[in-house]
């Protein structure tokens, strides 16, 4: 007896293999680097970063960016422009640094909230700095037919 399954499971299924495949090509050295390279040198944030969740958190929002500019990748492939790609998935990108500056407001001392609008542009540079790295990551393996 054969076992049925549906078109949602075999798309989801073949997502996670392209993610994970897409995953290892990120360390998590880059990541610490990053998160100290953006976070760490900012004086807004650096007593922040002494916190142990928030850099994992940190973690998390580019981790996600960086799929998210891996998936819409297929999209420069086929010819169209970095500017449109970003139009198209604007909204997931919003989420992602909003996520992150509510996040960190949250988990402040109250400090942050003085200079909140420099935070939200080093959250929204963050996120956009995993998104192209992503975006080129998934670019490379969609040319060399990796996908």
């Amino acid at each position: 007896m054969n076992v049925i399954t549906t078109f949602k499971d075999k798309k989801r299924e073949k997502q996670l293999k392209y993610e994970k495949s897409v995953l290892r090509e990120i360390s998590l050295k880059t990541l610490k680097e990053r998160v100290k390279q953006y976070f760490g040198s900012s004086r807004i944030t650096a007593n922040l970063m002494t916190q142990s969740g928030i850099e994992e958190a940190c973690y998390d929002v580019a981790i996600e960016a960086y799929l998210l500019g891996a998936h819409f990748s297929k999209f420069g492939f086929y010819g169209e422009s970095v500017d449109s790609i970003k139009d198209r998935c604007q909204k997931e990108e919003k989420h992602l640094i909003d996520t992150l500056y509510n996040f960190l407001l949250y988990w402040g001392n109250g400090t942050e909230g003085v200079y909140s609008e420099s935070l939200y542009y080093l959250c929204e540079q963050y996120v956009e700095s995993w998104w192209h790295e992503g975006f080129r990551t998934g670019e490379r393996r969609h040319k060399l037919r990796l996908h």
